[in-house]
């Protein structure tokens, strides 16, 4: 026990020194100014930190508005401009359609005044597609002078071709008897050779032509291609008006004549109008 008393009175002094050496060295840094605290430096970097922070969140969150609202702008925008851009290609396809309707009218009125004999343009208004009785409904009748047996042609990208003939006739409508019919035949000549024949129809307009009692010794002769126009034989139907073209050829053995098929010139789906000839008087 006094051993121990001796040893902690021995350690006081060191203690006590290490204790003044210290308290020595707070009093000379507070007197110089290096430990002095400024509170109000603190508290304006405490509070300028602070603000920074409000400052970036706010900025964030008002940058996120303003470009939502961007968005909803441009949204507007595209949706004005795809708009604008129908109404535009709609515009371009009515142009487009009006420049060939009116194309295909100076097509029509040129034919017409082309032609010497009176004539009635007309437009298709109606179609019976029946196999055994096929007939094209027009929109003129005996009020605009049209009368039955009237032969009728059409005039496709330029090219005149034969469509029928007038089998009935109402006051303002008309019925027409297509070349493609069953009951119906023409007088018919191969351009290139002169030889005549007749050409009669298949039912449909789907189907090509007969071009019969033409003789075999001619076969060398034809080519596919070849224009088979009307005849003007009997004066049913002027002369020289286009039919078609020859498609196929055979050589029948147990017939004396070719069978031959003839693509119409005339495209009857798209046909939409017509012109009915008076062959009995003269184009004014």
């Amino acid at each position: 026990m006094k051993n121990q008393i001796i040893t902690v009175w021995l350690k006081l002094p060191v203690f006590l020194l290490i204790f003044f050496i210290l308290v020595s060295g707070v009093i000379l840094g507070l007197s110089t100014g290096g430990f002095i605290i400024d509170f109000k430096q603190v508290g304006f970097s405490a509070i300028s930190s602070v603000q920074q922070g409000v400052h970036a969140v706010t900025s964030t969150v008002s940058g996120t508005f303003s470009a939502l609202h961007d968005l909803k702008e441009l949204q507007k925008e595209y949706e004005i401009l795809t708009e604008k851009l129908k109404d535009y290609e709609y515009l371009q396809r009515n142009n487009a359609e009006i420049r060939q309707e009116n194309n295909r009218l100076r097509e029509q009125l040129g034919l017409s005044e082309s032609l010497n004999t009176k004539n009635y343009p007309a437009y298709i208004i109606a179609r019976d597609p029946n196999s055994t009785y096929s007939s094209i409904t027009i929109n003129k009748g005996t009020r605009a002078g049209i009368k039955k047996n009237m032969p009728v042609i059409a005039i496709q990208h330029g090219i005149v071709g034969l469509v029928g003939k007038v089998i009935e006739v109402g006051l303002n409508t008309s019925k027409i008897m297509p070349v493609y019919d069953y009951h119906s035949n023409v007088s018919a000549c191969i351009q290139k050779t002169r030889d005549i024949g007749l050409i009669s129809g298949n039912g449909t307009e789907e189907q090509k032509l007969s071009l019969k009692y033409i003789k075999k010794q001619i076969f060398d002769e034809l080519q596919y291609g070849d224009i088979v126009v009307t005849s003007g034989e009997n004066g049913n139907y002027p002369k020289e008006i286009m039919i078609g073209s020859i498609s196929n050829i055979e050589f029948l053995d147990y017939d004396s004549s070719l069978d031959i098929e003839i693509v119409p010139v005339i495209d009857f789906a798209r046909l939409e109008s017509v012109i009915v000839m008076d062959m009995k008087e003269l184009n004014d």
